[in-house]
This record gives C-alpha cells, sequence and structure tokens, in this order.
C-alpha cells in the first residue's frame, strides 16, 4: 500500500486552498450545472457544441476540486513563528548574497505558495532544494534555467 505524503505549507496557503474549493463549488459548479440545462432544453445533444463544451467544463471542475480536496487532507501546516535554529527549514526567512554581493531574500513555503517575484520559493525548487539543511557561512549552487548560480548564506529568520 503507498504512503500518503504529507504537503508542508504556511497556514495562508491552506486558507488560499480551501477558498478556491469553496469557490469552485458554490459558484462555478452551479454556473456549469445551469448551462448544461439550458444546452439540453435546446434539443439534440449530439450536435449541441454549448452542451459538450459545459459537460467538458464540468469534468475541469470536478477535477480541479478533487485536487484541491486532496492537497488539502495532506497538508501539513506549519507555523514558521514556532520554529527556530540555525539551519535552513521549511518556513524560513533566508538571507543571500549573490557572487555580486548583492543581498536576497527568500522564504522557502509550499508549493501553492510559491511566487519568487515576492520572495517565496517552493521548498522542491532548485534553489529551494539547495538551501534545505545549510546553515549561515554556507556556500550554496545550483543549477538555474538561466545558469548555475552561487549564493552565501547571509542570515537566517523565523518569522
Amino acid at each position: 500500500m503507498a504512503t500518503v505524503e504529507k504537503m508542508p505549507m504556511l497556514a495562508e496557503g491552506y486558507e488560499k486552498l480551501q477558498l478556491q474549493v469553496r469557490q469552485l463549488k458554490t459558484v462555478e459548479r452551479p454556473q456549469v450545472i445551469d448551462a448544461i440545462e439550458e444546452a439540453r432544453a435546446h434539443g439534440d445533444l449530439s450536435e449541441n457544441a454549448e452542451y459538450h463544451a459545459a459537460k467538458e467544463r464540468q469534468g475541469q471542475i470536478e477535477s480541479q476540486i478533487a485536487d484541491i480536496e486532496d492537497r488539502l487532507s495532506r497538508a501539513m501546516v506549519i507555523d514558521p513563528a514556532t520554529l527556530s535554529g540555525d539551519k535552513v527549514v521549511f518556513g524560513a526567512t533566508v538571507h543571500l548574497l549573490d557572487e555580486n554581493d548583492k543581498k536576497i531574500v527568500y522564504q522557502i513555503v509550499g508549493e501553492t505558495e510559491a511566487d519568487a517575484r515576492v520572495g517565496r520559493i517552493s521548498y522542491n525548487s532548485p534553489l529551494g532544494r539547495a538551501l534545505i539543511g545549510r546553515s549561515v557561512g554556507d556556500e550554496v549552487e545550483f543549477s538555474a534555467p538561466s545558469g548555475d548560480r552561487y549564493f552565501e548564506i547571509a542570515a537566517i529568520e523565523f518569522k
């Protein structure tokens, strides 16, 4: 029997997923059901493009709901403020220096919360995997789409 892998995420990411599934169930699912009923009223279903499009959208919605509910059931919500230590772990905010001593700050988060533009990277990303378990002063090398990158860990915070 396969083991169910837990998905670490922040409380913010968990709430975001709950809102998405609620939106799908209470707004989008009823809308597509209404669209199917309306398309059925137009007669012959075999040549009814509206009906087929609505049924396809219904399948997409049900698939999204199942996927999000699976993530929620496997969620392991972590509050970074309760963490401490001298190693990079999930939820840590890491201050890095690049090759030119330019400061960069990233928080290690779950896949659903990741957005590098706002300084949040997934623990599963190449940089996230390279940082996990490292300490202040460690040099980190990882392969990015733009080529190999090097960073030094300047500080680790839990907030």
